[in-house]
């Protein structure tokens, strides 16, 4: 191609030049974006290799990232060692009945403290968010002996009613409560003016357009109960109705040294339903969160 040419090539395609300029223009924040990520991404990869390597390549000196072998071995031991499976399928229902109960309460509370004006609604609503600054390690014991009161112990009922009515449900109608005052009333007078009753509006139209907090919501909750250590230590003793985070740390020799190996395979499968959750909902996350301090 002659010389000539190229000043009408660049002419005629000026987007190449542009966009080649503002790459180079973000290349160093990509660069020190990446190394900011490191810190948090090491571990994950760290514990990903972990659950495929001996006990001795852990420990051996200097430790590589890259086991010499994949031993897949390493999970197929895990379900041996002990009744892994069954601790997985509890902390599985446990976490969803406990995500669908606090949905079913916390949108309705929070619609109705949002929507609703009824007497001492203030009141209520500042009594319960007082409720947030208590933290867990201070009710256990109550909660303990209220549910032994009740012949709740060593079941999973108390893993799964405490969280729907406690704190972290709290947020969670704090959260919906948030996204509702942005709810137009004028789309709630229509609603009457067709007929649709306050449940007819809250299921119909105030759900619906609800989606993006609940979907935070979802992923809070389903967290928070995947994760609890306390609640299933406490009320828990039958190995049968252990969950996943009482599991883990069962994973040790006779002479209570931990089993790393089989410990950090365990682990990698433990964060697979919370990885799928959040890959499912992180777009609704984000609008929820930037829509929840919206004010109508």
């Amino acid at each position: 191609m002659n010389a000539e040419h190229v000043p009408h090539l660049t002419a005629t395609y000026p987007g190449r030049k542009a966009s080649g300029r503002r790459w180079l223009r973000w290349l160093p924040l990509f660069v020190i974006l990446l190394i900011c990520c490191l810190p948090f991404i090491f571990p994950f990869l760290w514990m990903v290799s972990g659950a495929f390597k001996t006990a001795a390549e852990l420990f051996a000196s200097p430790p590589n990232l890259l086991p010499d072998q994949l031993r897949w071995n390493n999970f197929v031991e895990a379900f041996e060692y002990q009744p892994f499976a069954r601790h997985y399928f509890n902390s599985l229902y446990i976490a969803v009945l406990v995500t669908l109960g606090t949905l079913i309460v916390a949108s309705m509370s929070g619609y109705a403290f949002a929507r609703i004006r009824f007497p001492l609604r203030s009141v209520l609503f500042i009594g319960l968010l007082s409720a947030l600054m208590m933290p867990v390690e201070v009710t256990i014991i109550p909660n303990f002996y209220f549910m032994t009161q009740l012949n709740l112990i060593n079941t999973h009922l108390p893993l799964i009613i405490l969280p729907i009515f406690g704190p972290n449900s709290i947020a969670a109608m704090f959260l919906i409560r948030q996204f509702f005052l942005a709810f137009p009333r004028e789309l709630e007078e229509a609603a009457m003016i067709d007929g649709l009753t306050r449940w007819g509006i809250f299921w119909r139209i105030a759900l619906p357009i609800a989606r993006p907090v609940l979907a935070a919501v979802t992923i809070t909750t389903f967290l928070y109960s995947w994760n609890a250590f306390l609640e299933p230590l406490v009320f828990v003793d039958d190995l049968q109705l252990f969950t996943l985070s009482l599991s883990l740390r069962n994973f040790r020799d006779t002479y209570g040294v931990p089993l790393w190996n089989l410990q950090l395979a365990a682990t990698t499968l433990s964060i697979i339903p919370i990885l799928i959750v959040y890959l499912i909902a992180q777009r609704q996350v984000i609008n929820s969160f930037a829509s929840s301090g919206i004010k109508g």
